[in-house]
């Protein structure tokens, strides 16, 4: 009893050899990073083929970095955080790597550090640390280099929930002010941490036992120093953070709307956006208990799932909602679920960003409250069974020993673009964007037999999926086949759902009868793409090579200026200097130079692409 006693006593003793454990073991397991380069999945537009990015931490990138909508996102922070790693590391992907493995590590510490001061748990709060701090479903936010912003906005996240504890008990304006900058340090991220201010009313209810009678014991844990206060005004409390709230919401809206990440009802209508968010529910749920099949994407189903599907989902979630609300003498049980059902209203899919069903990106603030169920209900029920420490230690490590095992395989995956569509694709049914990437990547590489494979798998599963068609088109086109690949485009071009769509077969229609030479038709092409969608940069890349070959080199480099404004690459930059060095404007034309020899991450592939535009190819 005295040794089961001491698992739970509220004590800090030993908390910084155990903040080094924490960091040691995410180094440990996430080691296999150093291996890993980047990515064809974001990170392309993230890191490797964004000038801004390239320029590191310059007065024009941190303009740059509030203003634009890149990527259907607006998160100023994570672009800046990128900017510092290309300063410090350039294109080097250890580097970028390895800065996410340590802001997980520092994740895992704040988590453990915050738990232990809200509850005055030591263990429990360590063990809730560890499992935030291993379990394979994180691996996505930390192995991919352009999810940067999942890691980075739940440091902000975690340090203003520190500081509203820190509030909490001593409330003053300044304290309160650390509580709100922290948050919108986290929203300018990522605005995946919208709901805390409603996150924060369930840590009023419990460990902080702002709401209803204290919790006796966990009260004199902590030293009964937090002063209860009425539910409405805790509610008012909140304000400004809903504010900060609605604020990010209508920016990241207004982000998405931009780029064309919000699927309309035409997509995927209600019902299925409703079911799919149950059975997500669920799913998360099976993830978390049995972490297997993990992959980058999976699929959203055309069509409407089994009744009884949706029926076992709504049941089992009732279920549990009913036994968290009847435990009242346990309130982490409620807390933890509603954390969990909360923190994943935002991305669960009745807003349809993207074409994925689920994400285990999703899962990195959400896990939090179930990891903090399983360990606070395993630590009451060893207690009130006398169960001895060691005995509790064996299995806790074990499970952890197992999770860390499989996140180290996990890791793994995203070793390059190849390992992980191929994971994705054998793990998934029925994946029309898995076989799509995997197909442009082999494309890339020069390997077009299996390319073309893949493509033609994507269409098995989506025909006339506009992506697959214009694959094929590239395929034919690699081949030498110019009328097969021109019938793709067409394709494309005529049937597309939106105009972004249909633009891109126009640009691509555009430089297939460029290089048949039928110059008239490939202008209107592009003239065509211009006219739906104005920013389409390899249009205007078209029209100023067709300017340069009939000698009006004034009209190439407008245009040539225009693309790379619109989508700016180092391909487009040296196209750009070509024309200025034969125009006379040799300044110019060096200073582009240089710096795309300085910041291009393959200097010789991008030459090798610039001149294939020029001559046609």
């Amino acid at each position: 009893m005295a040794s089961s006693s001491k698992l739970f006593q509220s004590s800090t003793k030993h908390t910084l050899p155990l903040c080094l454990l924490l960091t040691v073991v995410v180094l440990v397991f996430y080691n296999p990073v150093i291996h890993n380069g980047f990515l064809n999945y974001d990170d392309d537009q993230y890191i490797t083929q964004n000038t801004h990015v390239w320029a590191g931490l310059t007065w024009a990138t941190v303009k740059w970095s509030f203003s634009t909508y890149q990527l259907a996102n607006w998160h100023p922070l994570t672009w800046l955080s990128h900017a510092l790693d290309c300063e410090l590391f350039g294109l080097n992907p250890v580097g970028h790597h390895y800065v996410n493995v340590l802001l997980h590590a520092a994740n895992a510490v704040l988590l453990f550090l915050l738990l232990q001061s809200a509850t005055g748990s030591r263990w429990r709060s360590l063990m809730v640390a560890a499992l935030f701090a291993l379990h394979p479903i994180n691996v996505e936010s930390v192995a991919w280099a352009a999810e940067r912003k999942n890691v980075l906005s739940m440091m902000f996240f975690l340090i203003a929930l520190y500081a509203y504890v820190w509030y909490t008990r001593r409330p003053g304006i300044l304290r309160y002010a650390a509580v709100a900058c922290s948050f919108a340090l986290a929203l300018l991220s990522k605005p995946q941490v919208i709901a805390f201010p409603f996150l924060l009313l369930l840590w009023d209810y419990w460990p902080l036992c702002r709401i209803g009678a204290p919790a006796g014991v966990e009260r004199a844990a902590r030293g009964g120093n937090v002063p209860r206060l009425r539910g409405g005004w805790l509610v008012l409390e909140k304000a400004p953070l809903l504010m900060l709230s609605a604020a990010s919401a209508v920016v990241t809206m207004q982000a998405q709307n931009a780029g064309g990440a919000i699927q309309t009802f035409s997509h995927y209508r209600l019902l299925l956006r409703l079911e799919n968010a149950l059975i997500s529910y669920v799913r998360y749920l099976g993830k978390a208990l049995w972490p297997s099949k993990l992959v980058a994407l999976y699929p959203l189903p055309a069509r409407l799932y089994p009744a009884w599907q949706v029926g076992a989902a709504v049941v089992l979630l009732m279920l549990i909602t009913a036994w968290v609300i009847r435990a009242r003498d346990q309130r982490y049980l409620a807390v933890g679920w509603f954390w969990f059902l909360g923190s994943l209203v935002p991305m669960i899919g009745l807003v349809q960003v993207g074409s994925q069903a689920m994400a285990d990106r999703y899962a990195y603030i959400s896990f939090v409250g179930l990891f903090l169920m399983f360990t606070w209900r395993v630590g009451d029920w060893a207690k009130a069974h006398q169960i001895s420490a060691r005995w509790l230690a064996v299995p806790a490590i074990s499970c952890l020993l197992l999770l860390g095992t499989l996140t180290y395989r996990q890791v793994g995956y995203w070793h390059d673009g190849e390992s992980l569509w191929r994971h994705i694709v054998a793990f998934t049914e029925d994946n029309y964007h898995a076989q799509v990437t995997l197909g442009g990547l082999l494309l890339s590489q020069d390997r077009v037999e299996e390319a073309g494979a893949h493509y033609r798998s994507a269409l098995a599963i989506l025909p006339n999926g506009p992506t697959a068609t214009l694959g094929l088109g590239d395929y034919e086109d690699r081949r030498g086949n110019l009328p097969a690949a021109i019938e793709r485009y067409e394709m494309v071009a005529r049937r597309g759902a939106d105009v972004d769509t249909r633009a891109t077969g126009y640009d691509r229609l555009g430089f297939a009868y460029r290089q048949m030479g039928v110059t008239t038709k490939a202008k209107q092409c592009f003239e065509t793409a211009l006219q739906l969608a104005p920013d389409r940069a390899r249009a205007m890349t078209g029209l100023g090579l067709i300017a340069q070959e009939n000698g009006d080199l004034a009209e190439a480099i407008r245009q040539y200026s225009h693309a790379v404004a619109a989508e700016p690459t180092d391909v487009g930059y040296l196209v750009l200097a070509q024309a200025l060095h034969q125009a006379g404007r040799l300044d110019e034309a060096n200073a582009i130079y240089e710096r795309m020899a300085r910041l291009s991450p393959n200097l010789p592939e991008a030459q090798k692409a610039a001149q294939r535009y020029l001559v046609g190819k």
